[in-house]
């Protein structure tokens, strides 16, 4: 019947269409734990840019899974061999993840799940599925701070609150406007590039960089021809201007208004790492489109209040070497663009650095 009613196609033990893919599985028990075989690893990259939903079908009721990557704790079936250029082995029922960061994997949160899943390539998912799997040694490395960086780190909330008050945020920030307006119409068509991953790169370079492939990328999206490959450096912002007292690092983020989103944030080391100078600022430059074609811009602090109250800290998808990744809330985003507020709240920053440093609070005096 559910096949019919969303025409969906069958290839093998999936089911799928543009939209979604469904595995199902059945347990003659009531309840949600269980460990059947769902899948390999290489066929579910095959559906990993949509939905992948597990079905589970009991005698009393049925239970809904959200299982791409990111939810998948690790590879538990035929695994041994996996690397990231041998993929091998099969996820079962007990290997998808309940809760990501405190939110129930269940249909209700599926939008939300699936928008934080979009912010990671299969590529990325992979090198972490491979450390946990085979606990093979992690790839990064853990900052770890001295007394007098994490006093540095705690300061960081003061040069915010002084430079979003200085000349130099204005000069910035007309910078970036002047960027942005350069290039409007190229970046009202990237806005309608499905892939997450691919339009924020496309936009972030149209924004920040002044060589001939922009020329060339903006002539593909007017013409409508294949994009060139963009290769971004693994940095932690995309904009980097030094004023006499301030040494900033700006993220830009894409906001399309009519389309739901929460963007990845920044890799929690390389901030510490980064808010430890001291001249550093780390800023988010918000570039929203709506669904007039309509741009809007800006740019605020990391500790802003609203940015802050929707940042999250995702501990369980970073590697062991690392203290994690954070995500915005994409409607933190838009109440930004639609009434921004300047005010920093000390207390809630200071706290959220306290958060980051984890084991590293006793240093800071």
């Amino acid at each position: 019947m559910t096949q019919n009613t969303f025409n969906l196609i069958k290839d093998r033990t999936v089911f799928f269409c543009d939209w979604f893919a469904v595995r199902f599985c059945q347990s003659k028990f009531n309840t949600q734990t269980f460990s059947n075989v769902i899948l390999s690893l290489s066929r579910l990259q095959k559906y990993d840019a949509i939905p992948f939903i597990v079905c589970l079908v009991t005698p009393s009721k049925n239970y809904m899974f959200l299982a791409n990557t990111t939810f998948l704790s690790k590879i538990s079936h035929s695994s041994q061999t996996l690397r990231v250029n041998n993929i091998k082995g099969s996820f079962l029922g007990s290997n998808i993840m309940r809760t990501y960061d405190s939110v129930k994997n269940t249909p209700d949160n599926f939008e939300f799940l699936f928008t934080s899943h979009e912010n990671y390539s299969f590529n990325e998912n992979l090198t972490r599925l491979v450390e946990t799997t085979n606990k093979i040694a992690p790839v990064g490395k853990r900052f770890m701070p001295s007394e007098l960086q994490c006093n540095c780190i705690k300061r960081s909330i003061d040069r915010a609150i002084s430079f979003l008050h200085s000349k130099e945020f204005n000069d910035l920030n007309e910078d970036l406007a002047n960027r942005v307006h350069s290039v409007e119409n190229a970046i009202t068509v990237a806005a309608f590039i499905d892939n997450v991953n691919v339009r924020g790169r496309i936009i972030e370079y149209l924004i920040t960089s002044d060589n001939d492939l922009r020329t060339t990328i903006v002539e593909c999206l007017y013409n409508r021809q294949p994009l060139p490959e963009i290769f971004t450096a693994d940095k932690l912002g995309d904009y980097e201007r030094e004023f006499e007292f301030y040494l900033t690092e700006t993220d830009i983020k894409t906001k399309v208004m009519f389309l739901s989103s929460n963007p990845k944030g920044y890799n929690i080391d390389k901030l510490l790492s980064f808010l430890a100078k001291e001249k550093s600022v780390y800023l988010v430059y918000i570039v929203a489109i709506d669904d007039k074609k309509i741009i809007r811009t800006q740019l605020c602090s990391m500790f802003n209040r609203q940015l802050l109250s929707g940042t999250r800290i995702i501990k369980h998808w970073a590697g062991r070497n690392s203290r994690g990744v954070t995500q915005y809330d994409g409607k933190a985003l838009e109440a930004i663009i639609k009434d921004f507020d300047y005010n920093i709240d000390y207390e809630a920053s200071l706290k959220f650095i306290i958060d980051c440093l984890s084991d590293d609070i006793f240093r800071i005096q």
